[in-house]
């Protein structure tokens, strides 16, 4: 008698997510696990995509791209609630693991998160933060200094 309901069930749960209730938050969707001892994740989270200090930690990032590369370095970044690695965009289901594992908020202030091979947070700041102390930052951790 079990086995009659218990394939259906289990198909059920399957298509629809193993049950999970909307707003509900996947651990494992984070895309930050993948980065784990691979990349140093720095995450940008503006109030808008055109915030005047967020858009001039973009410009600094992107005249420093060697510098940013050498220290295996990864962008993600959430405008307006839409997450990015990369350039690439993210799921919403990755971008709310992302900041629910931060205990971030798309709604905040411009938010400057530099997560460190080990998965750690390094620097969390608020408002404009100068990518090279962040490369400052990274050149002092002792798996940097390690690898010189």
């Amino acid at each position: 008698m079990m086995k009659q309901w218990f394939m259906p069930a289990l198909l059920a749960a399957a298509l629809t997510g193993g049950g999970a209730q909307a707003g509900e938050i996947n651990p494992a969707a984070n895309p930050l696990l993948a980065d784990k001892w691979q990349s140093r994740p720095l995450i940008m989270v503006p109030p808008s995509a055109d915030n005047s200090d967020y858009e001039r930690m973009r410009g600094i990032i992107e005249t420093q791209r060697d510098a940013f590369n050498d220290r295996e370095m990864v962008l993600y970044t959430v405008e307006n609630g839409d997450g990015m690695k990369n350039g690439q965009a993210l799921t919403e289901a990755e971008t709310d693991a992302l900041l629910h594992s931060l205990d971030l908020s798309s709604q905040g202030p411009l938010t400057t998160v530099l997560v460190g091979k080990d998965g750690g947070k390094k620097v969390e700041q608020q408002g404009f933060v100068d990518p090279r102390q962040l490369f400052d930052t990274i050149d002092n951790m002792p798996m940097r200094r390690a690898r010189q």
